[in-house]
């Protein structure tokens, strides 16, 4: 694992993409500061720009450097949640525009696997995280059900756990207002 970890690393630093292993599905990842890398993801995925793409981070505390005014009902969501969330948050900063929802929103799931934790950690940015799949295409539940052209289009990929034949899935998605209201986009 510590060797995938240095190589990601050094991909990412780069502006590269990566293929990795997540809290839910194989995900494509990149830096979610940089622009040209996400617009790399929207490419390969030849997915329009407009739809925005989740970004991961490793512990709760950096949700405040994001979000300008996290909800106190996120903190609650995220202390509750028994399965991976991820949450959209008004009012976003600090990351690429190009990542952001036309309302100027963001998607983000705080990761508890091993490998993508200890990433995001070394990393001290956010990570894009979106499925490793063609936009519109099945999410892949596991590594080999990735398509070569994903795999053909990123600069690294992470060997730790590619022999992982669990069905995972993605993650549940709720929509938080300013004020707090909830909005359940995906159980």
């Amino acid at each position: 694992m510590e060797e995938d970890i240095k190589k990601a690393f050094e991909a990412l630093i780069k502006g590269g993409l990566i293929l990795y292993p997540t809290d839910t599905i194989w995900g494509i990842g990149c830096d979610a500061t940089n622009p040209e890398a996400v617009q790399k993801v929207y490419d390969l995925k030849k997915r329009v720009d407009s739809k925005a793409l989740i970004t991961m981070i490793d512990n709760p505390v950096k949700l405040d450097f994001y979000i300008d005014g996290v909800p106190e009902v996120a903190w609650d969501l995220i202390e509750l949640s028994e399965k991976p969330l991820t949450i959209i948050y008004d009012n976003a900063r600090n990351v690429a525009p190009n990542l952001l929802a036309e309302d100027g929103s963001l998607a983000i799931r705080i990761t508890n696997e091993k490998f993508s934790k200890e990433l995001c950690k070394r990393f001290r940015k956010a990570l894009v995280s979106t499925s490793a799949n063609i936009s519109g295409e099945p999410s892949p539940a596991n590594f080999d059900e990735i398509s070569d052209e994903i795999k053909s289009g990123v600069d690294y990929i992470v060997n730790y756990r590619q022999d992982d034949i669990s069905k995972s899935k993605a993650s549940s998605i709720i929509k938080l207002g300013k004020s707090g209201e909830v909005k359940i986009i995906r159980e």
